[in-house]
């Protein structure tokens, strides 16, 4: 079967397509004809060795996919040949077949397409465990979403409306804020030319800010975070920007705001369960129309390193997939 590997840190260029054996399944595993594989941001540091996991060489990328089971080992029983099926592997999906613990699979209906699909796990899921676990977002509340047009950005943007929140989408240009204006945010601002804090001071009025979600870090970070209200909470997912920033902490002093980490991968594999209901909530709404589920360009497996310098350049607005 082939398989994308990364035999030595370095730029998406330096991936080959390669043939390698095809796995077979432990007793609580299942085999899956992997059919699209979804990329994300992380993918593009661990490919260069800027990532907190470091997986031994060779290994592919990919940490989400969406398939069909071919086989199961001896002790799964509620998966079965022929499913279709997302998971979630960290990392190692970017190949025809993957094999993968059954408890990391989660069955889609017919009607949601295998591109769609791929990209549900790693996006909405951490973004619905932020917000609902993390966070406790309650309708009326106001939701500021940093980077919004990127994948999580925009499953930000939509899982906030449906649990009922303001949704002010912060991004870099005009072209991905009209991209997720027309996809539910309330109000927008263009961070690249306009003041961060004294929008958000604008728009938060005396109240403040209620939840910040941010996957940038870097200079948008404190003023996002003195932009809360009391008893706010600013949720910490990544840091596209390439910097992680130094807060003063006298500023959740103040306001008895909270700064919240958001370890979605941990959480699946400390409450495997709590991560398979969250995503039977997100499927059924992808499949009710509720969520995009966006995909703006599906690439061939040998041109990896064009989808994954989308991301790296943050050109991406959705989410950027492999069409196996």
């Amino acid at each position: 079967m082939k398989a994308v590997l990364c035999t030595h840190f370095g730029p998406p260029e330096a991936l080959t397509l390669a043939e390698v054996a095809p796995p077979s399944p432990g007793a609580g595993d299942a085999v899956v004809r992997v059919k699209a594989v979804a990329l994300n941001f992380f993918d593009t540091l661990i490919i260069s060795g800027k990532y907190q996991h470091k997986p031994p060489f060779p290994f592919s990328p990919g940490a989400e996919f969406a398939g069909t089971v071919e086989s199961v080992g001896s002790a799964v029983a509620d998966i079965k040949p022929g499913e279709r099926v997302i998971g979630y592997s960290g990392w190692g999906a970017a190949r025809e077949i993957v094999a993968i613990s059954a408890e990391r699979l989660v069955k889609i209906p017919d009607q949601l397409d295998f591109e769609r699909a791929a990209g549900l796990t790693v996006t909405y899921g951490t973004t619905l465990y932020a917000l609902r676990e993390r966070a406790a977002l309650k309708p009326g509340e106001s939701l500021v979403v940093l980077g919004a047009s990127g994948g999580t950005g925009l499953a930000t943007v939509e899982l906030g409306k449906i649990m009922g929140a303001r949704v002010i989408a912060c991004a870099s240009s005009d072209e991905k804020l009209a991209f997720v204006r027309a996809r539910g945010a309330d109000e927008i601002v263009n961070y690249e030319r306009e003041d961060l804090r004294g929008a958000l001071r604008r728009l938060g009025g005396q109240r403040g800010i209620d939840v910040v979600y941010d996957p940038v870090g870097g200079r948008y970070a404190e003023p996002a975070l003195r932009s809360l209200g009391w008893l706010g909470r600013y949720l910490v997912i990544g840091f596209a920007a390439g910097e992680i920033p130094k807060i003063p902490l006298n500023l959740a002093l103040l306001k008895s705001c909270d700064i919240r980490g958001v370890s979605w991968g941990t959480w699946t594999q400390r409450e495997p369960q709590a991560q398979r209901k969250l995503m039977a909530d997100i499927v059924n709404w992808c499949a009710q129309g509720k969520l995009s589920a966006h995909v703006q360009e599906a690439y061939p497996l040998a041109q990896v390193a064009a989808a994954l310098n989308m991301l790296a350049t943050r050109k991406a607005m959705g989410k950027i997939v492999l069409r196996i």
